[in-house]
């Protein structure tokens, strides 16, 4: 009986050693572990999605650092160092950065990786950052994984496929672990109370295979549409491009960005720098003003993570209304101008 009593307490106390060990054991593995955000700015300033990546980043576990690629970004690393969760930000400066052409850029992630040997390497899934990482995931002869909503631990993420109708839980078992994250699933990390060491970086000989030209951008007085609190956008309901002035003028008093449906943008109403969907820009604002869209999937993937979402058709079996919080069914050309006659009061 006492032999037994004493094995059972023996094979307790080896129990809860191994349970020990293993904690211990993830622990010491996420100190270990080290990811490099990819900064995506102007040379002037930081764009938001890189702060959703920090903070994407800091969940791994393990140190962060900031990698500054640019012609003259000085401001920007000033940022960048102020951020709560960076612990290094790296700089590389040189005249081959300008436009963030990833061509020059791969080559100075690949020095990069090979001088500090990150176990991750990450940015946000815009336009920059898908243009770049995969290029960079080739170069090292690992799969990226695209587009994450969540992070279950340092080689589990969570992303959407079938235009976000199912959940995807990839585990990548890659030496080094190339992700982009989606702006809107993260929170964007404190701008203040960091205070990160900045060092310099040595540059890869320019690749020239690429030059950078120039960029024209739209100018507004409106709020940028990834970033905007208030969304309002249009479909095909508006019948022309003419007619999207009605949501411009509902904008201007609620001081919000103009978004469309792929069927606007294709039809022609308005520019593709506009588009809220799948293939066009994920928005996730505190208020999104759906008007003449019918809620096609495709359109659904890129807003459906709003706050609140507010639906205006005259067709109440529009598929827009099933994710709304608050529906309208009514003529729009009727509703709009009313409803921007009541904010002028």
């Amino acid at each position: 009986m006492w032999r037994s009593c004493c094995s059972f307490t023996d094979r307790l106390t080896a129990s809860l050693t191994r349970t020990d060990f293993m904690c211990r054991d993830t622990g010491l593995l996420q100190r270990f572990q080290s990811t490099l955000v990819v900064a995506e700015h102007n040379n002037e300033k930081l764009t938001p999605i890189t702060l959703n990546a920090i903070t994407a980043a800091s969940k791994l576990g393990g140190d962060v650092s900031c990698l500054v690629a640019g012609t003259d970004c000085a401001k920007v690393v000033e940022q960048i160092s102020k951020v709560k969760g960076v612990k290094k930000v790296l700089v590389a400066q040189h005249a081959s950065f300008k436009g963030s052409l990833p061509e020059e850029l791969t080559p100075l992630i690949l020095e990069t990786q090979k001088q500090f040997s990150f176990t991750h390497i990450c940015a946000g899934a815009s336009a920059f950052g898908k243009n770049l990482l995969p290029r960079v995931a080739a170069k090292l002869d690992v799969a990226p994984v695209s587009d994450i909503i969540e992070i279950k631990s340092p080689d589990t993420f969570v992303r959407t496929i079938y235009a976000g109708n199912a959940l995807s839980t990839v585990k990548c078992n890659e030496a080094i672990k190339i992700f982009t994250v989606r702006g809107t699933s993260f929170e964007a990390a404190p701008t203040e109370g960091g205070s990160a060491a900045s060092e310099e970086v040595a540059t890869a000989s320019p690749a020239g295979v690429s030059e950078w030209l120039e960029q024209n951008l739209t100018k507004s007085d409106r709020p940028e549409l990834t970033s905007a609190k208030v969304v309002v956008s249009g479909g095909r309901g508006l019948k022309s491009g003419e007619n999207f002035k009605l949501l411009y003028d509902l904008a201007d008093k609620l001081n919000a960005a103009v978004g469309a449906s792929r069927a606007a943008v294709d039809a022609g109403y308005v520019p593709n720098d506009m588009q809220v969907g799948q293939t066009g820009k994920i928005v996730a604002p505190e208020l999104y003003i759906a008007v003449g869209i019918s809620g096609a999937i495709q359109h659904l993937a890129g807003m459906k993570d709003s706050k609140t979402i507010v639906a205006i058709n005259k067709d109440p079996e529009a598929p827009i209304f099933q994710v709304a919080d608050y529906g309208l069914v009514a003529d729009l050309f009727k509703a709009v101008p009313e409803m921007t006659a009541a904010l002028n009061k």
